[in-house]
């Protein structure tokens, strides 16, 4: 069943200590985020105990992921191209060939005038990344921005993501893909899975909840929340299909579960809630593996 591993997503900075604590739940691969930069993380010795970690386990690292906005170089987000770039050139020392994140863009303008720089920075990280046979994905989370303005990403609407590949058309760059982003738009993430799934190269595990009865009642604009992400098998999302969609695609990758979003599965119930979600996620792509009966040839009877 390992062609669509279920895992979960953890800090880069604590991977070390927290592997050998979660790997015993079942988890079969892991995710190493780092916000904005790598810092001083020494990528080299960090990769070389993280794998010998996962590799004693039978687990794996799935990606290595960098959420920040390289394509301005200012402020907090100053370190975050070259983050890139080191995750890029680390990415064998963790046994990992996928790096996600942002893309970036330029704050206060509408999302196409971030395409050019787009196609300048990722065009760069891209041969970069295909001289090591490394992969870039990025997430499809607006971060509170829209088609007019933002601050972090325009990888978030299957417009932009159209316009993307026009700008920079590139066989190593594709989607790190999750509903809960899409519903928060109001949009159904079946069809549009199945449109993308051939660009999509990592899933998060991220589902979410939408209150109908408020939106029919106040719209999206009002004081009350109308939608909340969630931990897989806790939201509205039918995993089944996601996983049914990812298989009939050819999808063989990652489904990498994002906690700290619950409303509900919080605090002391964080784990509870994410291996929850991890048995769930096995359940929905089938259960436990059974092998099929061996038909061999048939007997010949002997001839007198």
């Amino acid at each position: 069943m390992h062609d669509i591993r279920i895992g979960t997503l953890l800090e880069g900075r604590h991977a070390v200590q927290v592997l050998p604590q979660i790997i015993p739940h079942g988890f079969e691969s892991f995710g190493l985020t780092f916000w904005q930069t790598t810092g001083d993380t020494d990528l080299a010795e960090t990769g070389r105990r993280v794998r010998d970690i996962v590799e004693a386990s039978g687990t794996k690292i799935s990606s290595l992921e960098i959420f920040g906005n390289p394509l301005t170089g200012t402020g907090d987000d100053a370190d975050t191209l070259a983050s890139w770039e080191r995750l890029i050139d680390h990415a064998h020392l963790f046994g990992c060939d996928l790096i996600g994140g942002f893309t970036g863009r330029l704050p206060g303008v509408p999302l196409d005038a971030s395409l050019p720089r787009y196609a300048e920075v990722f065009g760069e990280l891209s041969r970069r990344a295909a001289d090591q046979g490394v992969r870039l994905c990025f997430e499809n989370c607006a971060m509170d921005g829209n088609w007019q303005a933002g601050e972090w990403n325009i990888a978030h609407s299957p417009d932009a993501w159209e316009m993307m590949w026009d700008a920079l058309p590139a066989d190593n760059i594709g989607l790190e893909w999750e509903p809960c982003h899409q519903m928060v738009g109001l949009i159904d993430p079946l069809p549009q899975l199945r449109k993308w799934a051939h660009k999509v190269f990592q899933v998060h595990g991220k589902d979410a909840t939408i209150a109908w009865d408020v939106i029919r009642e106040s719209g999206i604009h009002g004081p009350k929340p109308y939608v909340w992400h969630r931990t897989p098998g806790f939201g509205d999302t039918n995993w089944t299909d996601v996983i049914s969609i990812l298989r009939q695609s050819g999808y063989k990758g990652d489904i990498a579960i994002e906690g700290f979003h619950d409303p509900v599965y919080k605090g002391e119930l964080e784990m509870t809630g994410q291996v929850h979600a991890l048995n769930y996620l096995k359940e929905c792509r089938g259960g436990a593996f059974i092998s099929n009966p061996v038909i061999g040839e048939p007997e010949v009877a002997e001839t007198v």
